[in-house]
């Protein structure tokens, strides 16, 4: 075609042709036409042109894994990629939505990314290589701006920010869902839960989710669903030797540069956690999710109620609002290892209705004993439940000087609460046990959002909390529970003694590992803690102390 005319052009752009331009094909520049829209690959290879950071404008040439990603995205309607970093697979993507909206009429496309820029950038490596395509085969431009464009064959393309309220009233035909590891879990969901279905619905839509992993969030749950039939996902994984120009010798010339665990998880591509996590990386590595039996408004059920088993639940109440969650799990404390047979969490209830919820589901499971924690409204949360609700099992902790907050039922006096504070010592004990206790299989649990939460929680200012940006509600859940497992009032109501259990299970590793430097365990050892100051206190006889001074459990003796 010869070259346009200022009046063919679009708003002065001469790389553009505006609406409504008739064109007149050549023989050859039909079958080439013909031949890009059977083939994808075929468009890409021969018409499409990227910006070369060392010679500039250059056509696309394809990879193998490109290709084939390319042909699998055409192929299938739910496609979810697994890539190492610089790999091209954003630009990869992008040639294969413009071909979806050159020769597709009246389809609207989605381009998301984590944030907003991002996603105009992927947009204008479309319209820059969609500049560079003969007249020809160009659609004739309505609209062409940084956050959208619109082609006269009513094909239209949208750059946004991966949420809800982005998108919210559209229907797109084909979304792509770029880095979508790095989108916050609860925008993620927000995300799923009001604009896939409207992708879902049709016969032909197409989504395509392409990432590189970042820790076990809701792409590692669509990916390994995928892997396990468990959803409608094509996966295409690609590995980092599969990009020309990378062996073993770039490979230790990359850790050099950065490290081990990045480029592990980073080209690995391995759904490694944050680093500094308070359960092993091991050991989380080897955790599983499975599908709950029940789920309903954030409650997810993976056991039912059976007669004469004990259950308990710990309580982590929030202002249901935003990102903060209030929390409960369900466990049976029968046997060990204790079994977490439910768990709620939601950030949208309201304290007020929160009890009833906690009511019903804990007078289903034998009246489970529940423990909240009361630091903040969930102190009003724990007294509806006595006080409206009456509820029989609900613990209580008094504080016992030096002993600090202990559990039990029927306290009374002015340094009684109904539930536990989350106190620095609290908290460090608690997180403690619980590293203890999971890395030993002491708690079985099958759940994605404890799994997601676990990796996230790591330590911060000798403490333990989620990492930037992520939760840490049923993990706080789990630290109560922990904690409470220490408490002699519960080792009474189970006739269990996990630190106990956990002795006997390592006795005669311990054993060994001691013997070559002449020690030996006799079970005589004084039981004492050293405090802040550096100061040696020893428990002492509590029947001696009773008959002296009446019932002051848990006190202690200084000893210099």
């Amino acid at each position: 075609m010869s070259r346009l005319t200022q009046a063919e052009i679009y708003l002065g752009n001469p790389n553009l042709k505006r609406a409504n331009v008739p064109i007149n094909f050549t023989e050859e520049q039909i079958q080439e036409y013909l031949k890009c829209k059977a083939d994808p690959v075929y468009f890409a290879k021969n018409y499409i042109k990227i910006v070369s950071l060392d010679e500039g404008l250059v056509p696309f040439a394809l990879y193998d894994f490109q290709e084939e990603m390319v042909n699998t995205f055409h192929a299938n309607r739910f496609n979810i990629a697994k890539l190492p970093r610089q790999t091209g697979k954003s630009t990869t993507v992008v040639a294969y939505l413009m071909h979806y909206a050159i020769f597709n009429d009246n389809v609207n496309i989605g381009i998301l990314a984590n944030k907003a820029p991002t996603a105009r950038e992927l947009l204008g490596r479309l319209q820059l290589a969609y500049e560079n395509l003969p007249t020809w085969l160009q659609q004739g431009i309505i609209a062409w701006n940084k956050g959208s464009m619109e082609l006269e064959n009513g094909s239209k393309i949208l750059a946004s920010s991966t949420s809800a309220s982005a998108v919210r009233g559209m229907s797109f035909n084909i979304i792509f869902l770029d880095e979508f590891a790095f989108i916050p879990n609860h925008i993620a969901e927000q995300f799923f839960a009001s604009v896939y279905p409207t992708i879902s619905s049709g016969k032909s839509t197409k989504v395509i989710i392409i990432s590189t992993p970042n820790g076990m969030n809701m792409f590692y749950k669509l990916w390994h669903d995928a892997e396990l039939g468990r959803n409608e996902y094509t996966t295409t994984e690609v590995h980092w030797s599969q990009v020309p120009g990378r062996d073993e010798k770039w490979k230790e010339q990359t850790i050099a540069n950065t490290s081990e665990r990045q480029f592990t998880q980073e080209f690995e591509c391995e759904f490694l956690g944050s680093v500094d996590t308070l359960i092993s990386a091991a050991k989380l590595r080897s955790l599983s999710y499975d599908e709950p039996l029940h789920t309903s408004g954030g409650l997810k059920i993976y056991e039912r109620p059976q007669e004469k088993h004990e259950y308990l639940m710990t309580v982590d109440v929030s202002r249901g609002v935003n990102n903060d969650y209030s929390a409960f799990i369900l466990y049976d404390i029968t046997t060990v290892p204790y079994k977490i047979v439910g768990i709620y969490r939601n950030n949208e209830v309201k304290p007020m209705v929160f009890p009833n919820i906690i009511n019903q589901i804990s007078v289903q499971y034998n009246q489970a004993y529940i423990l909240c924690e009361v630091n903040d409204i969930g102190d009003q949360v724990a007294s509806i439940l006595n006080y409206d609700f009456e509820y029989p099992n609900l613990l209580m902790s008094s504080m016992r000087g030096r002993a600090g907050q202990v559990i039990g039922q029927g306290f009374s006096g002015s340094k009684v609460q109904l539930g536990v504070k989350m106190s620095k010592t609290v908290k460090k004990v608690g997180a403690l046990n619980l590293k203890t206790m999971i890395e030993a299989d002491k708690v079985l649990f099958n759940d994605y959002e404890i799994i997601s939460e676990l990796t996230t929680f790591i330590s911060k200012s000798n403490s333990f909390e989620a990492d930037d940006g992520c939760n840490d509600d049923l993990a706080m859940c789990l630290v109560i529970y922990a904690w409470l497992v220490q408490q002699d009032y519960f080792k009474e109501l189970t006739d269990q003694d996990v630190r106990k259990r956990l002795y006997e299970d390592n006795k005669n590793q311990i054993e060994q590992d001691m013997a070559p430097f002449g020690f030996m365990l006799d079970g005589l050892e004084d039981d004492y803690i050293i405090d802040d100051e550096g100061q040696r206190w020893t428990k002492t006889d509590r029947d001696d102390i009773e008959s002296t001074y009446g019932d002051m459990s848990y006190m202690w003796e200084y000893k210099s």
